[in-house]
């Protein structure tokens, strides 16, 4: 029987976010696969100290309790190759892309550059990179230069974050100092991009399913409410935003929304499963906004939702993921 760990919690502000996910992916290999697989809850907490089924321990004792991981985590140390590489080192194996891609595409000015490169196109951008004495004064002063160069309204997001945590639009003078004196008290590094306005899609993408390499899952569709700026960290969790799988886009869009999709994640060297979002502008196409290495795993995330939609189910989903994993 396969010892799978799964790892969930951690130290970014996704912390709850993954506490879900790693509980679903514990609660299906306990009710489908309780001949297969041994389970084992594997919790990190806010400040980083790691338990076992609730005792603490030394994850660097991992190898010898458990055969693969199951990667639960969000954010920072989940999905930007921190723990890949920590794994890495201790050769075990586990779920989603590598050290160096995780790593790339957690960080939203790399990505965006790597958009560029394989043809994709994305936002105008301006990064900030945080340095400890920026303050408010360096807020104004970076929003008078932004203010020259780019016009509003901006969307400001912190260069590694997740779940639209600290994301922000702006579209007065003042929205966009408030923004970066926020970011920069958080001491988060910011992304400042031109506001495209438009319908929203996600598209997930799985290696070796199905009889194919990539296998590209259909574009979902995201109708925010009514009240929410963007697909925000409240519309996400909230419930009250419609996730609508297969999208109602044309053919055409629908085609270019799954062409983008398998580009990014074959271009950016991601494994297993990606999740890209976009933006359809009536007028000027399909905008990249960023790729996700280690997408929900909750039943109600929206990468299961596609899964359910071409006749999976979850827990052969996460059966595929972690025969992934461990034959790799």
């Amino acid at each position: 029987m396969l010892r799978v760990g799964v790892v969930r919690g951690g130290i970014s502000p996704e912390h709850p976010v993954s506490l879900k996910s790693g509980a679903a992916v514990l609660r299906a290999l306990h009710e489908k696969f309780p001949d297969k697989y041994k389970p084992i809850d594997i919790l990190i907490d806010r400040e980083g100290n790691w338990y076992m089924r609730g005792v603490p321990f030394d994850p660097r004792d991992l190898r010898k309790k458990v055969d693969v991981v199951v990667n639960g985590l969000h954010g920072y140390f989940g999905e930007d190759g921190k723990i890949q590489k920590f794994f890495d080192d201790i050769q075990i194996p586990y779920t989603g892309s590598g050290a160096l891609a995780s790593a790339v595409a957690m960080h939203k000015g790399l990505a965006k550059e790597r958009f560029k490169a394989l043809g994709v196109q994305t936002a105008q951008g301006i990064e900030i990179e945080y340095k400890e004495e920026y303050g408010e004064e360096h807020a104004a002063n970076f929003t008078r230069d932004i203010w020259e160069r780019m016009g509003p309204p901006w969307i400001v997001k912190p260069i590694t974050g997740g779940s639209s945590v600290g994301t922000h639009v702006c579209k007065t003078f003042d929205d966009l100092r408030a923004a970066l004196e926020e970011n920069f008290q958080n001491k988060n590094s910011v992304l400042i991009e031109e506001f495209i306005d438009g319908r929203e899609a996600t598209v997930g993408v799985v290696n070796n399913f199905r009889g194919e390499d990539m296998y590209v899952l259909p574009p979902i569709e995201i109708v925010k409410p009514a009240a929410s700026p963007f697909f925000d960290f409240q519309a996400k969790y909230s419930g009250e935003s419609q996730e609508i799988c297969p999208g109602n886009f044309t053919r055409e869009d629908k085609q270019e929304l799954m062409r983008l999709a398998r580009v990014i994640h074959e271009g950016l060297y991601l494994d297993h499963y990606s999740r890209s979002d976009f933006i359809i502008h009536p007028r000027k196409g399909i905008f990249a906004l960023e790729v996700n290495t280690l997408p929900g795993l909750t039943e109600a995330s929206l990468l299961p939702k596609a899964i359910d939609a071409v006749g999976g189910s979850f827990h052969d989903f996460i059966n595929h993921l972690i025969q992934l994993a461990y034959k790799k």
